[in-house]
């Protein structure tokens, strides 16, 4: 019984959290686009994404072992992808642009808000909207701001890194911007109802995380990488590596041993 009191009682947390975020988005963002200077606007609207995902992380309960720390310099941030949460857990850190599939546009409530924030929406497969993507990556990154994104293009159950689409990297090459590599590791019961995959719903799924009492995870910070002097496919793997070797030491030995 207190389980589902507890439960219902987070429902109705995000629900309001909600219903916040696209008063925030829909009424509060225009508001200081009209009234104040560009440079202003953008440090409000980032400072309110940020405290937005701070109270969503709060409600979820996720509880963070954080290794390394981001450092005031912006850049790309690349990460392994297991689920939607991923996006609130890095995102708390700092001010930050996402770029996502286009799917998550015409999610309900949640994709209006992310069109509001800002999220740069990529269709794969289709090369003039990947150029137009890339082309608002180096913008944004011209202007010293930090972009996440998850190079997979896909979600996993954790304990795999795929291959990293080496064309999201290139914004970053073009601007000369510092790499960030994250890894993200869901831990004790989260680690196997985390991961949002195949044919996953978003709703059963958020019940799933908010039935948990807390939500353990690992975020490492790993080294960051200079891509001077290096191509796309070369910093591509190198992040690769970073974070496979992360999330599965063993594994990762034995990719170096097969190429050596």
């Amino acid at each position: 019984m207190k389980s589902k009191s507890r439960l219902y009682y987070r429902l109705l947390l995000v629900a309001l959290l909600a219903v916040a975020g696209c008063f925030i988005a829909g009424v509060i963002f225009p508001s200081v686009n009209l009234l104040c200077t560009v440079k202003t606007a953008r440090n409000h609207r980032d400072a309110l994404k940020k405290r937005w995902l701070c109270w969503f992380s709060s409600i979820v309960n996720l509880n963070v072992i954080k290794e390394g720390d981001f450092s005031g310099q912006p850049g790309l941030i690349v990460s392994n992808h297991v689920s939607w949460l991923d996006i609130i857990l890095i995102g708390q850190y700092l001010p930050a642009y996402f770029v996502a599939k286009s799917d998550i546009a015409s999610w309900p409530v949640f994709g209006f808000m992310s069109r509001q924030a800002g999220t740069v929406f990529i269709r794969r497969g289709e090369k003039k909207h990947i150029f137009e993507t890339a082309e608002k990556m180096v913008w944004l990154l011209k202007q010293n701001r930090n972009i996440i994104v998850f190079p997979e293009g896909t979600t996993t159950r954790g304990e795999e890194v795929l291959h990293f689409h080496a064309s999201l990297f290139q914004p970053a090459l073009l601007t000369k911007a510092t790499i960030f590599p994250v890894a993200i590791q869901y831990l004790g019961d989260a680690k196997h109802l985390a991961p949002f995959v195949d044919d996953d719903d978003l709703l059963p799924h958020l019940i799933n995380m908010l039935s948990l009492d807390r939500i353990d995870v690992r975020l490492s910070v790993l080294p960051m990488i200079d891509g001077t002097g290096k191509s796309r496919h070369a910093v591509s793997h190198e992040a690769r590596e970073l974070i496979l070797s992360r999330i599965s030491p063993d594994v990762a030995d034995i990719a170096k041993s097969a190429h050596s």
